[in-house]
């Protein structure tokens, strides 16, 4: 009896501990408890209450038998190495915003402006910094965050305990989500972009024929207000496009686990 609960004491420290190891470890990445503004004894908490939920699930990924230390300490380098990977996804993903973000300050005539962005801890633009925090806001008012704890949880099948993960194809599934991150802040922005692209035209015109007039002058204030009627226009359906994208991409995960 003594002997069945050490063994079973052994298990199941050593599963939340490479649980913990992969989980806290994306957690520390991803969008909500990964940002600036939680304290990190907060993400720390949430990160050991979540390990110690699921890691009932990940033991029968256990290697059997139990490793020694040197087989344990690289067990955890890969598990942080995994985590890691899976947090920069999700992170990659909501990257798009701040892309967005800039496009918009500058088609606003606010690319000078800075600010304290949360979700990216670093300055960065009005603009980036609102919309990234409004689309965490919206992961956990529409229960997406669900998605990135199942994502953990299926990584267990694209990344098994133990075995070697394929360099090669985490680099090419980090660059298609760079890639469609990039697509999405670009196709967020586009209203923006195309904006931008006329009204320096029309400055350019304007200050040819008549050279005399003070062309910035004039024209700022009308960019900034175009600029922020048009946001007013585009944000909620802005906002709905990545929110369905950061979703797609979610998913695609998980399918590719699976």
């Amino acid at each position: 009896m003594e002997s069945a609960l050490n063994e079973f004491l052994t298990v199941s420290i050593f599963a939340f501990t490479l649980t913990f190891t992969r989980i806290g470890t994306a957690m520390m990445l991803m969008p909500g408890t990964g940002d600036s503004f939680v304290s990190p004894k907060v993400r720390l908490h949430i990160a050991a209450a979540v390990s110690f939920m699921l890691f009932p699930l990940a033991i029968p990924y256990l290697p059997d038998p139990i490793p020694g230390t040197m087989g344990l300490f690289v067990l955890l380098s890969m598990e942080f190495m995994i985590g890691m990977f899976f947090g920069m996804i999700a992170r990659t993903l909501i990257a798009a915003l701040d892309t967005a973000g800039m496009a918009i300050s500058l088609s606003a005539g606010l690319a000078n402006g800075q600010l304290f962005n949360p979700t990216i801890a670093s300055q960065g633009s009005i603009m980036g910094a609102f919309l990234s925090v409004t689309g965490v806001v919206l992961i956990f008012a529409t229960n997406l965050h669900h998605l990135l704890f199942m994502g953990i949880m299926e990584s267990y099948e694209l990344f098994p305990i133990g075995a070697m993960p394929d360099i090669g194809s985490m680099a090419d599934l980090m660059a298609r989500v760079v890639s469609t991150s990039f697509a999405v802040g670009i196709k967020f922005a586009a209203p923006f972009i195309v904006f931008t692209v006329l009204v320096y035209t029309g400055m350019g015109v304007l200050a040819r024929v008549m050279p005399q007039i003070q062309v910035l002058i004039l024209a700022l204030p009308l960019q900034i207000l175009v600029s922020v009627t048009l946001l007013m226009i585009v944000l909620s359906a802005g906002m709905f496009y990545w929110l369905a994208q950061f979703e797609q991409g979610m998913v695609f995960f998980l399918s590719v686990a699976q």
